[in-house]
């Protein structure tokens, strides 16, 4: 239930050095801003994240206003990104897998990051593009190019960044060369 879940947030909070997302489920102003000042008493790590929606806009001003952290989710088009940092998102979060999955097309998710970070360049934004939904490693160095400022990384494609054949290879060579020279 919700108590369950608000628990749950300040267990994460306890752990973690930085921001900590925390969803809202209200659709209306009212009640996102409700759900919004109660997320926030959990700790003050706490972003209150908000969907990109009319009133979720409303939402993401009003905190804004306040100099409470907001990170506006489920952006799927530069056209969102652009209207979440003009009302003075802390993050925008762009679904990149979710949108490669849509489009059935390969850069899909990596062409909107890169077309956020140009606007966002361009008039200066203040709002950081966290990338969403990453599916692989070719995601996170095609972000890193760009300049995502934060990711949502999967812990497999995390781990698949260190790995490389040849790095295998030689040290393998390097362990053999050694065994040989000192028995």
């Amino acid at each position: 239930g919700k108590l369950n879940i608000l628990d749950h947030y300040k267990k994460i909070c306890d752990i973690v050095n930085g921001d900590v997302s925390a969803e809202i489920i209200a659709t209306d102003f009212e009640g996102m801003i409700k759900e919004g000042h109660e997320l926030l008493e959990i700790d003050n790590k706490i972003v209150v994240k908000i969907p990109i929606i009319e009133d979720g806009l409303k939402a993401i001003d009003y905190f804004s206003k306040k100099n409470i952290k907001t990170n506006c989710t489920l952006v799927f088009s530069s056209s969102q990104a652009l209207l979440a940092a003009k009302c003075g998102a802390t993050y925008v979060s762009p679904f990149m897998g979710r949108l490669d999955d849509w489009k059935k097309e390969m850069n899909a998710g990596i062409d909107l990051i890169s077309d956020i970070k140009t606007i966002f360049t361009n008039y200066q934004y203040n709002s950081q593009i966290l990338a969403a939904s990453i599916r692989n490693p070719k995601h996170i160095i095609e972000c890193a190019k760009i300049g995502a400022d934060v990711a949502t990384i999967p812990f497999n494609a995390l781990i698949e960044l260190i790995k490389h054949p040849l790095t295998d290879i030689g040290l393998k060579k390097f362990l053999d060369d050694y065994k040989q020279i000192n028995g």
